[in-house]
């Protein structure tokens, strides 16, 4: 399939009195139109700063960025301005990122009337009909963010995103503010809007569980590096990173039988601080080599299973033998 947007080793780095924050190092990824990418990883590794700088809400330090084959990466303020109508974020906070003083209709007006989506004749049509597109009660018009619940609020946001009638929308951990059962309802429409517009994500999460449900594709951070993507299912089924398996034995399981054992990750964690050349998994990887010291490209280890380490080969052997081991059919491998 084509790609909507594509990252080539696109960097985002800030200044600190310590020196240059590496926040997102060298990421090249690509997302397919009308699909879902999803971006995980812990708190601090650069998934939120790779969505703002792919949609230039942050301006990258290096790198380029491609949209729909055309290089974007250094545009003038009008070009921008027609990219922005492409290119829209749904925020993690709800309550937050909408202006308190504006009222559903208003923050919604805002929205159709800069982008020239409506006119003054048809801005009422337009608002009912977000509304309507993403279940906003009709009677919630006049409503303020604070008398209204945090999956209210979210639709609220979804529905400014999509006033602009865009192709890419970056999702910034939307349901992580929400609770449980709301976030359900989130996710589902999100899902219900893109199969309806073709739209193409990139769903920025911790959670795994959720990066599961949404994506087709998933890739991993770490200290704001990509380490490992790969389609979801290939990840959950062969992770080959040692960080990716960390991650999942951390997921909670119900399944008593089939739960696998919590990888604890010991050591101490690297500065993203002009960092040293090599893994920045080093320290607290139970693989590490003298290998591992020297500069790392990601690299293809099967089709479309990119993995950032040395040691990914040793790894994918490791699962074989062990799916061979577990194989109780006496077959040969």
């Amino acid at each position: 399939m084509a790609a909507l947007v594509e990252l080539k080793g696109l960097k985002t780095y800030f200044e600190t009195p310590r020196g240059l924050l590496h926040a997102v190092d060298d990421v090249t990824m690509s997302f397919e139109k009308g699909t879902t990418m999803g971006v995980v990883g812990e708190s601090g590794c650069g998934k939120s700063t790779l969505g703002r700088t792919t949609i230039h809400l942050l301006e990258s330090t290096g790198g380029q960025i491609f949209y729909e084959g055309e290089d974007v990466t250094h545009v003038s303020a009008s070009r921008l301005f027609k990219l922005r109508q492409d290119m829209q974020i749904i925020f993690q906070d709800p309550f937050s990122s909408l202006n308190p003083r504006f009222t559903v209709e208003e923050t919604l007006k805002e929205t159709l009337l800069r982008a020239k989506r409506a006119t003054r004749k048809t801005l009422d049509a337009e608002i009912t009909k977000l509304m309507d597109m993403v279940g906003i009660a009709r009677r919630l018009r006049m409503s303020y963010p604070h008398e209204m619940d945090g999956g209210r609020r979210q639709r609220v946001g979804i529905a400014r995103a999509l006033a602009m009638n865009p192709k890419f929308i970056v999702c910034d951990e939307p349901v992580s503010a929400l609770d449980v059962s709301i976030q359900a309802q989130v996710l589902n429409l999100l899902q219900d809007l893109q199969v309806e517009f073709g739209l193409t994500y990139m769903f920025v999460t911790h959670d795994l569980s959720v990066v599961r449900h949404i994506s087709d594709n998933i890739s991993v951070m770490y200290l704001g590096q990509l380490v490992e993507s790969c389609p979801s299912e290939t990840l959950f089924e062969k992770p080959l990173h040692p960080y990716t398996k960390a991650l999942l034995s951390a997921i909670p399981s119900t399944d008593i039988h089939n739960r696998c054992e919590q990888q604890i990750i010991k050591g101490e964690l690297s500065s993203p601080i002009n960092p040293k050349p090599g893994c920045r998994f080093f320290n607290r990887c139970p693989h590490a080599c003298e290998a591992c010291y020297q500069a790392q490209q990601l690299r293809e280890i099967g089709q479309g299973h990119f993995v950032l380490c040395h040691m990914a080969e040793k790894l994918q052997a490791d699962i074989h033998a062990e799916a061979c081991l577990e194989n109780r059919t006496g077959q040969m491998c």
